[in-house]
């Protein structure tokens, strides 16, 4: 998966963001910084919206599809481990 960062200038530093994920975004004193800054709102920010995601399909019957089959089935939420 790919997003486009941005980077803007500022009299303080740096801001940056990522226009395809609402809520993914930073600001620093250097273009480095902002740059770590900006990697780690956006997996904070996939990561929130996982867990939201999980949270309202809890019980629903979802679409799994694989090649060009199709099946229902529970859903089932399944947590990695770190």
């Amino acid at each position: 998966m790919q997003f486009t960062a941005v980077f803007r200038k500022m009299p303080e530093g740096y801001i940056g963001f990522v226009e395809e994920l609402p809520g993914a975004n930073t600001q620093a004193a250097t273009l480095d910084e902002a740059r770590r800054n900006l990697r780690e709102a956006v997996a904070l920010v996939l990561e929130a919206n996982r867990t939201m995601a999980e949270e309202s399909l809890k019980g629903v019957i979802t679409l799994a599809v694989q090649g060009e089959t199709c099946s229902t089935r529970p859903a089932t939420i399944s947590h990695g481990t770190k």
